[in-house]
């Protein structure tokens, strides 16, 4: 049975909580991969919105096994605040489980997150000052907290000595803040225990063991990619690798074992904070696409900047990721608009290029060549087929399809998860 990964194609907040949340009835196991409570899903059921950030979108769909996979980075106290408000929701949590390989972010990775983003002044990046990246940094540096410390106090009072070393001197010499507390670091940790206990598996073993028995596994991305720490618009990055490829490091499931990989894709563009952003707009059309299409950050509430379609982005992002099919969101902002601009290609310093710049500093000075197309007034809320919209707006769609190199499966008409239209099965 198949392992399906699911991707923003563009710097996040594309809708990719909708669309595993709209497969989750039809799937067995949701994981998330990577990534942290830097970012979250939106989800509507019944006309009910549900914010999610460290839980995976399937977690609201009965009967589908949410797992958080080795590759995310967990703050334990958000994670046990989200199930919580969850349940307070009546919404079953109990099926969670979570890999005793992923790490921890500590209240001090938070500290030193926002210091230091203070510190870089004009270079400042834009986290969201959730600790991420700094977690990231001991993962890779080898000074990182896992899961399955938590329950061994010797060797979780180890780590945190071996990763505050440095940072206490940071803290204090540089940053002239005070020293964190090792003991008060390890109880912190040691208070989750009997809480996190019962969820922690090896989840490379429970996921592979259920796609042996003829499970269908679905694995979500956190941000995007052009988030992607290899592939995105460096530095203005996530720290993980929000990719296809990432989901399989993340996952512990081998890239043979995958079957499809949906790109998930908005009608328009947006980016949460810094960085290049060829399709931005300024003026109220802006605007009218931030308030029409609730572009606002689910975890910190920031207004996202929002531009036109990019086509050369969304060729890139299917190249990248491989993908099999896109499921193109938020096609419903667009209405009442009279003409909708694509962008097609790039005007760098005089000269066209189809395709994405090589450098940073291309990129920076990359200018939008548009295509214009027909708009549309009528609502489309309602459509559940192709031929329900208007021709205006099938037009737009067919003209997106034919520039961004993948199919489109799954067209979204609004935010409840019904409010989709379905083209091609994304699993069958």
């Amino acid at each position: 049975m198949p392992a399906i990964v699911v991707v923003g194609a563009q710097w996040g907040d594309e809708g990719k909580g909708k669309a595993v949340d709209l497969l989750g009835g039809r799937v067995d196991y949701v994981v998330k991969p990577n990534g942290g409570n830097n970012a979250g899903h939106t989800v509507v059921v019944g006309g009910e919105k549900y914010e999610l950030k460290l839980l995976p979108a399937g977690i609201l769909s009965p009967n589908v096994t949410p797992v958080i996979g080795n590759g995310v980075v967990i703050n334990l106290e958000a994670l046990f605040e989200e199930i919580d408000g969850l349940a307070a929701r009546g919404a079953d949590t109990s099926r969670l489980l979570v890999s005793a390989n992923a790490h921890l972010v500590a209240p001090f990775h938070q500290t030193m997150d926002k210091v230091t983003e203070r510190f870089l002044g004009k270079r400042a990046i834009g986290t969201t000052g959730r600790g991420i990246g700094p977690a990231y940094m001991d993962k890779i540096g080898r000074l990182g907290i896992r899961v399955q410390d938590v329950f061994d106090e010797s060797i979780l009072r180890q780590k945190v000595e071996g990763s505050l070393r440095q940072k206490n001197e940071l803290l204090v010499k540089l940053y002239n803040r005070r020293s964190v507390d090792i003991e008060e670091t390890v109880a912190y940790f040691r208070s989750f225990a009997d809480r996190l206990g019962p969820m922690m598996v090896d989840t490379t073993h429970v996921l592979n063991n259920a796609l042996d028995a003829g499970k269908v596994v679905l694995m979500e991305g956190g941000q995007a990619t052009f988030l992607d720490v290899d592939h995105g618009t460096y530095p203005f990055v996530t720290s993980s690798n929000p990719t296809a490829g990432g989901a399989s490091v993340g996952s512990g499931i081998g890239p043979t074992r995958i079957d499809r990989v949906v790109g998930i894709i908005k009608a328009y563009t947006t980016r949460v904070g810094a960085g290049p952003f060829p399709t931005e707009l300024f003026d109220e059309m802006g605007t009218r696409l931030q308030q029409t299409g609730g572009e606002y950050g689910v975890n910190t509430g920031r207004p996202r900047r929002c531009g036109w379609y990019d086509a050369v982005l969304a060729r890139q992002a299917s190249r990248i990721n491989g993908f099999t099919d896109y499921f193109l969101t938020k096609l419903d902002v667009l209405t009442g608009i009279d003409r909708i601009p694509v962008c097609v290609a790039y005007d760098v310093d005089g000269v066209r290029q189809d395709e994405m710049p090589v450098t940073q500093t291309e990129f920076h000075h990359a200018k939008p060549v548009f295509e214009y197309f027909d708009g549309w007034t009528e609502d489309i809320s309602g459509a559940r087929s192709l031929a329900d919209l208007p021709a205006n707006a099938r037009a737009y769609v067919s003209a997106l399809e034919a520039m961004s190199g993948t199919r489109f499966s799954a067209i979204g008409v609004g935010p409840d998860r019904e409010q989709t239209i379905v083209v091609h099965d994304l699993i069958g």
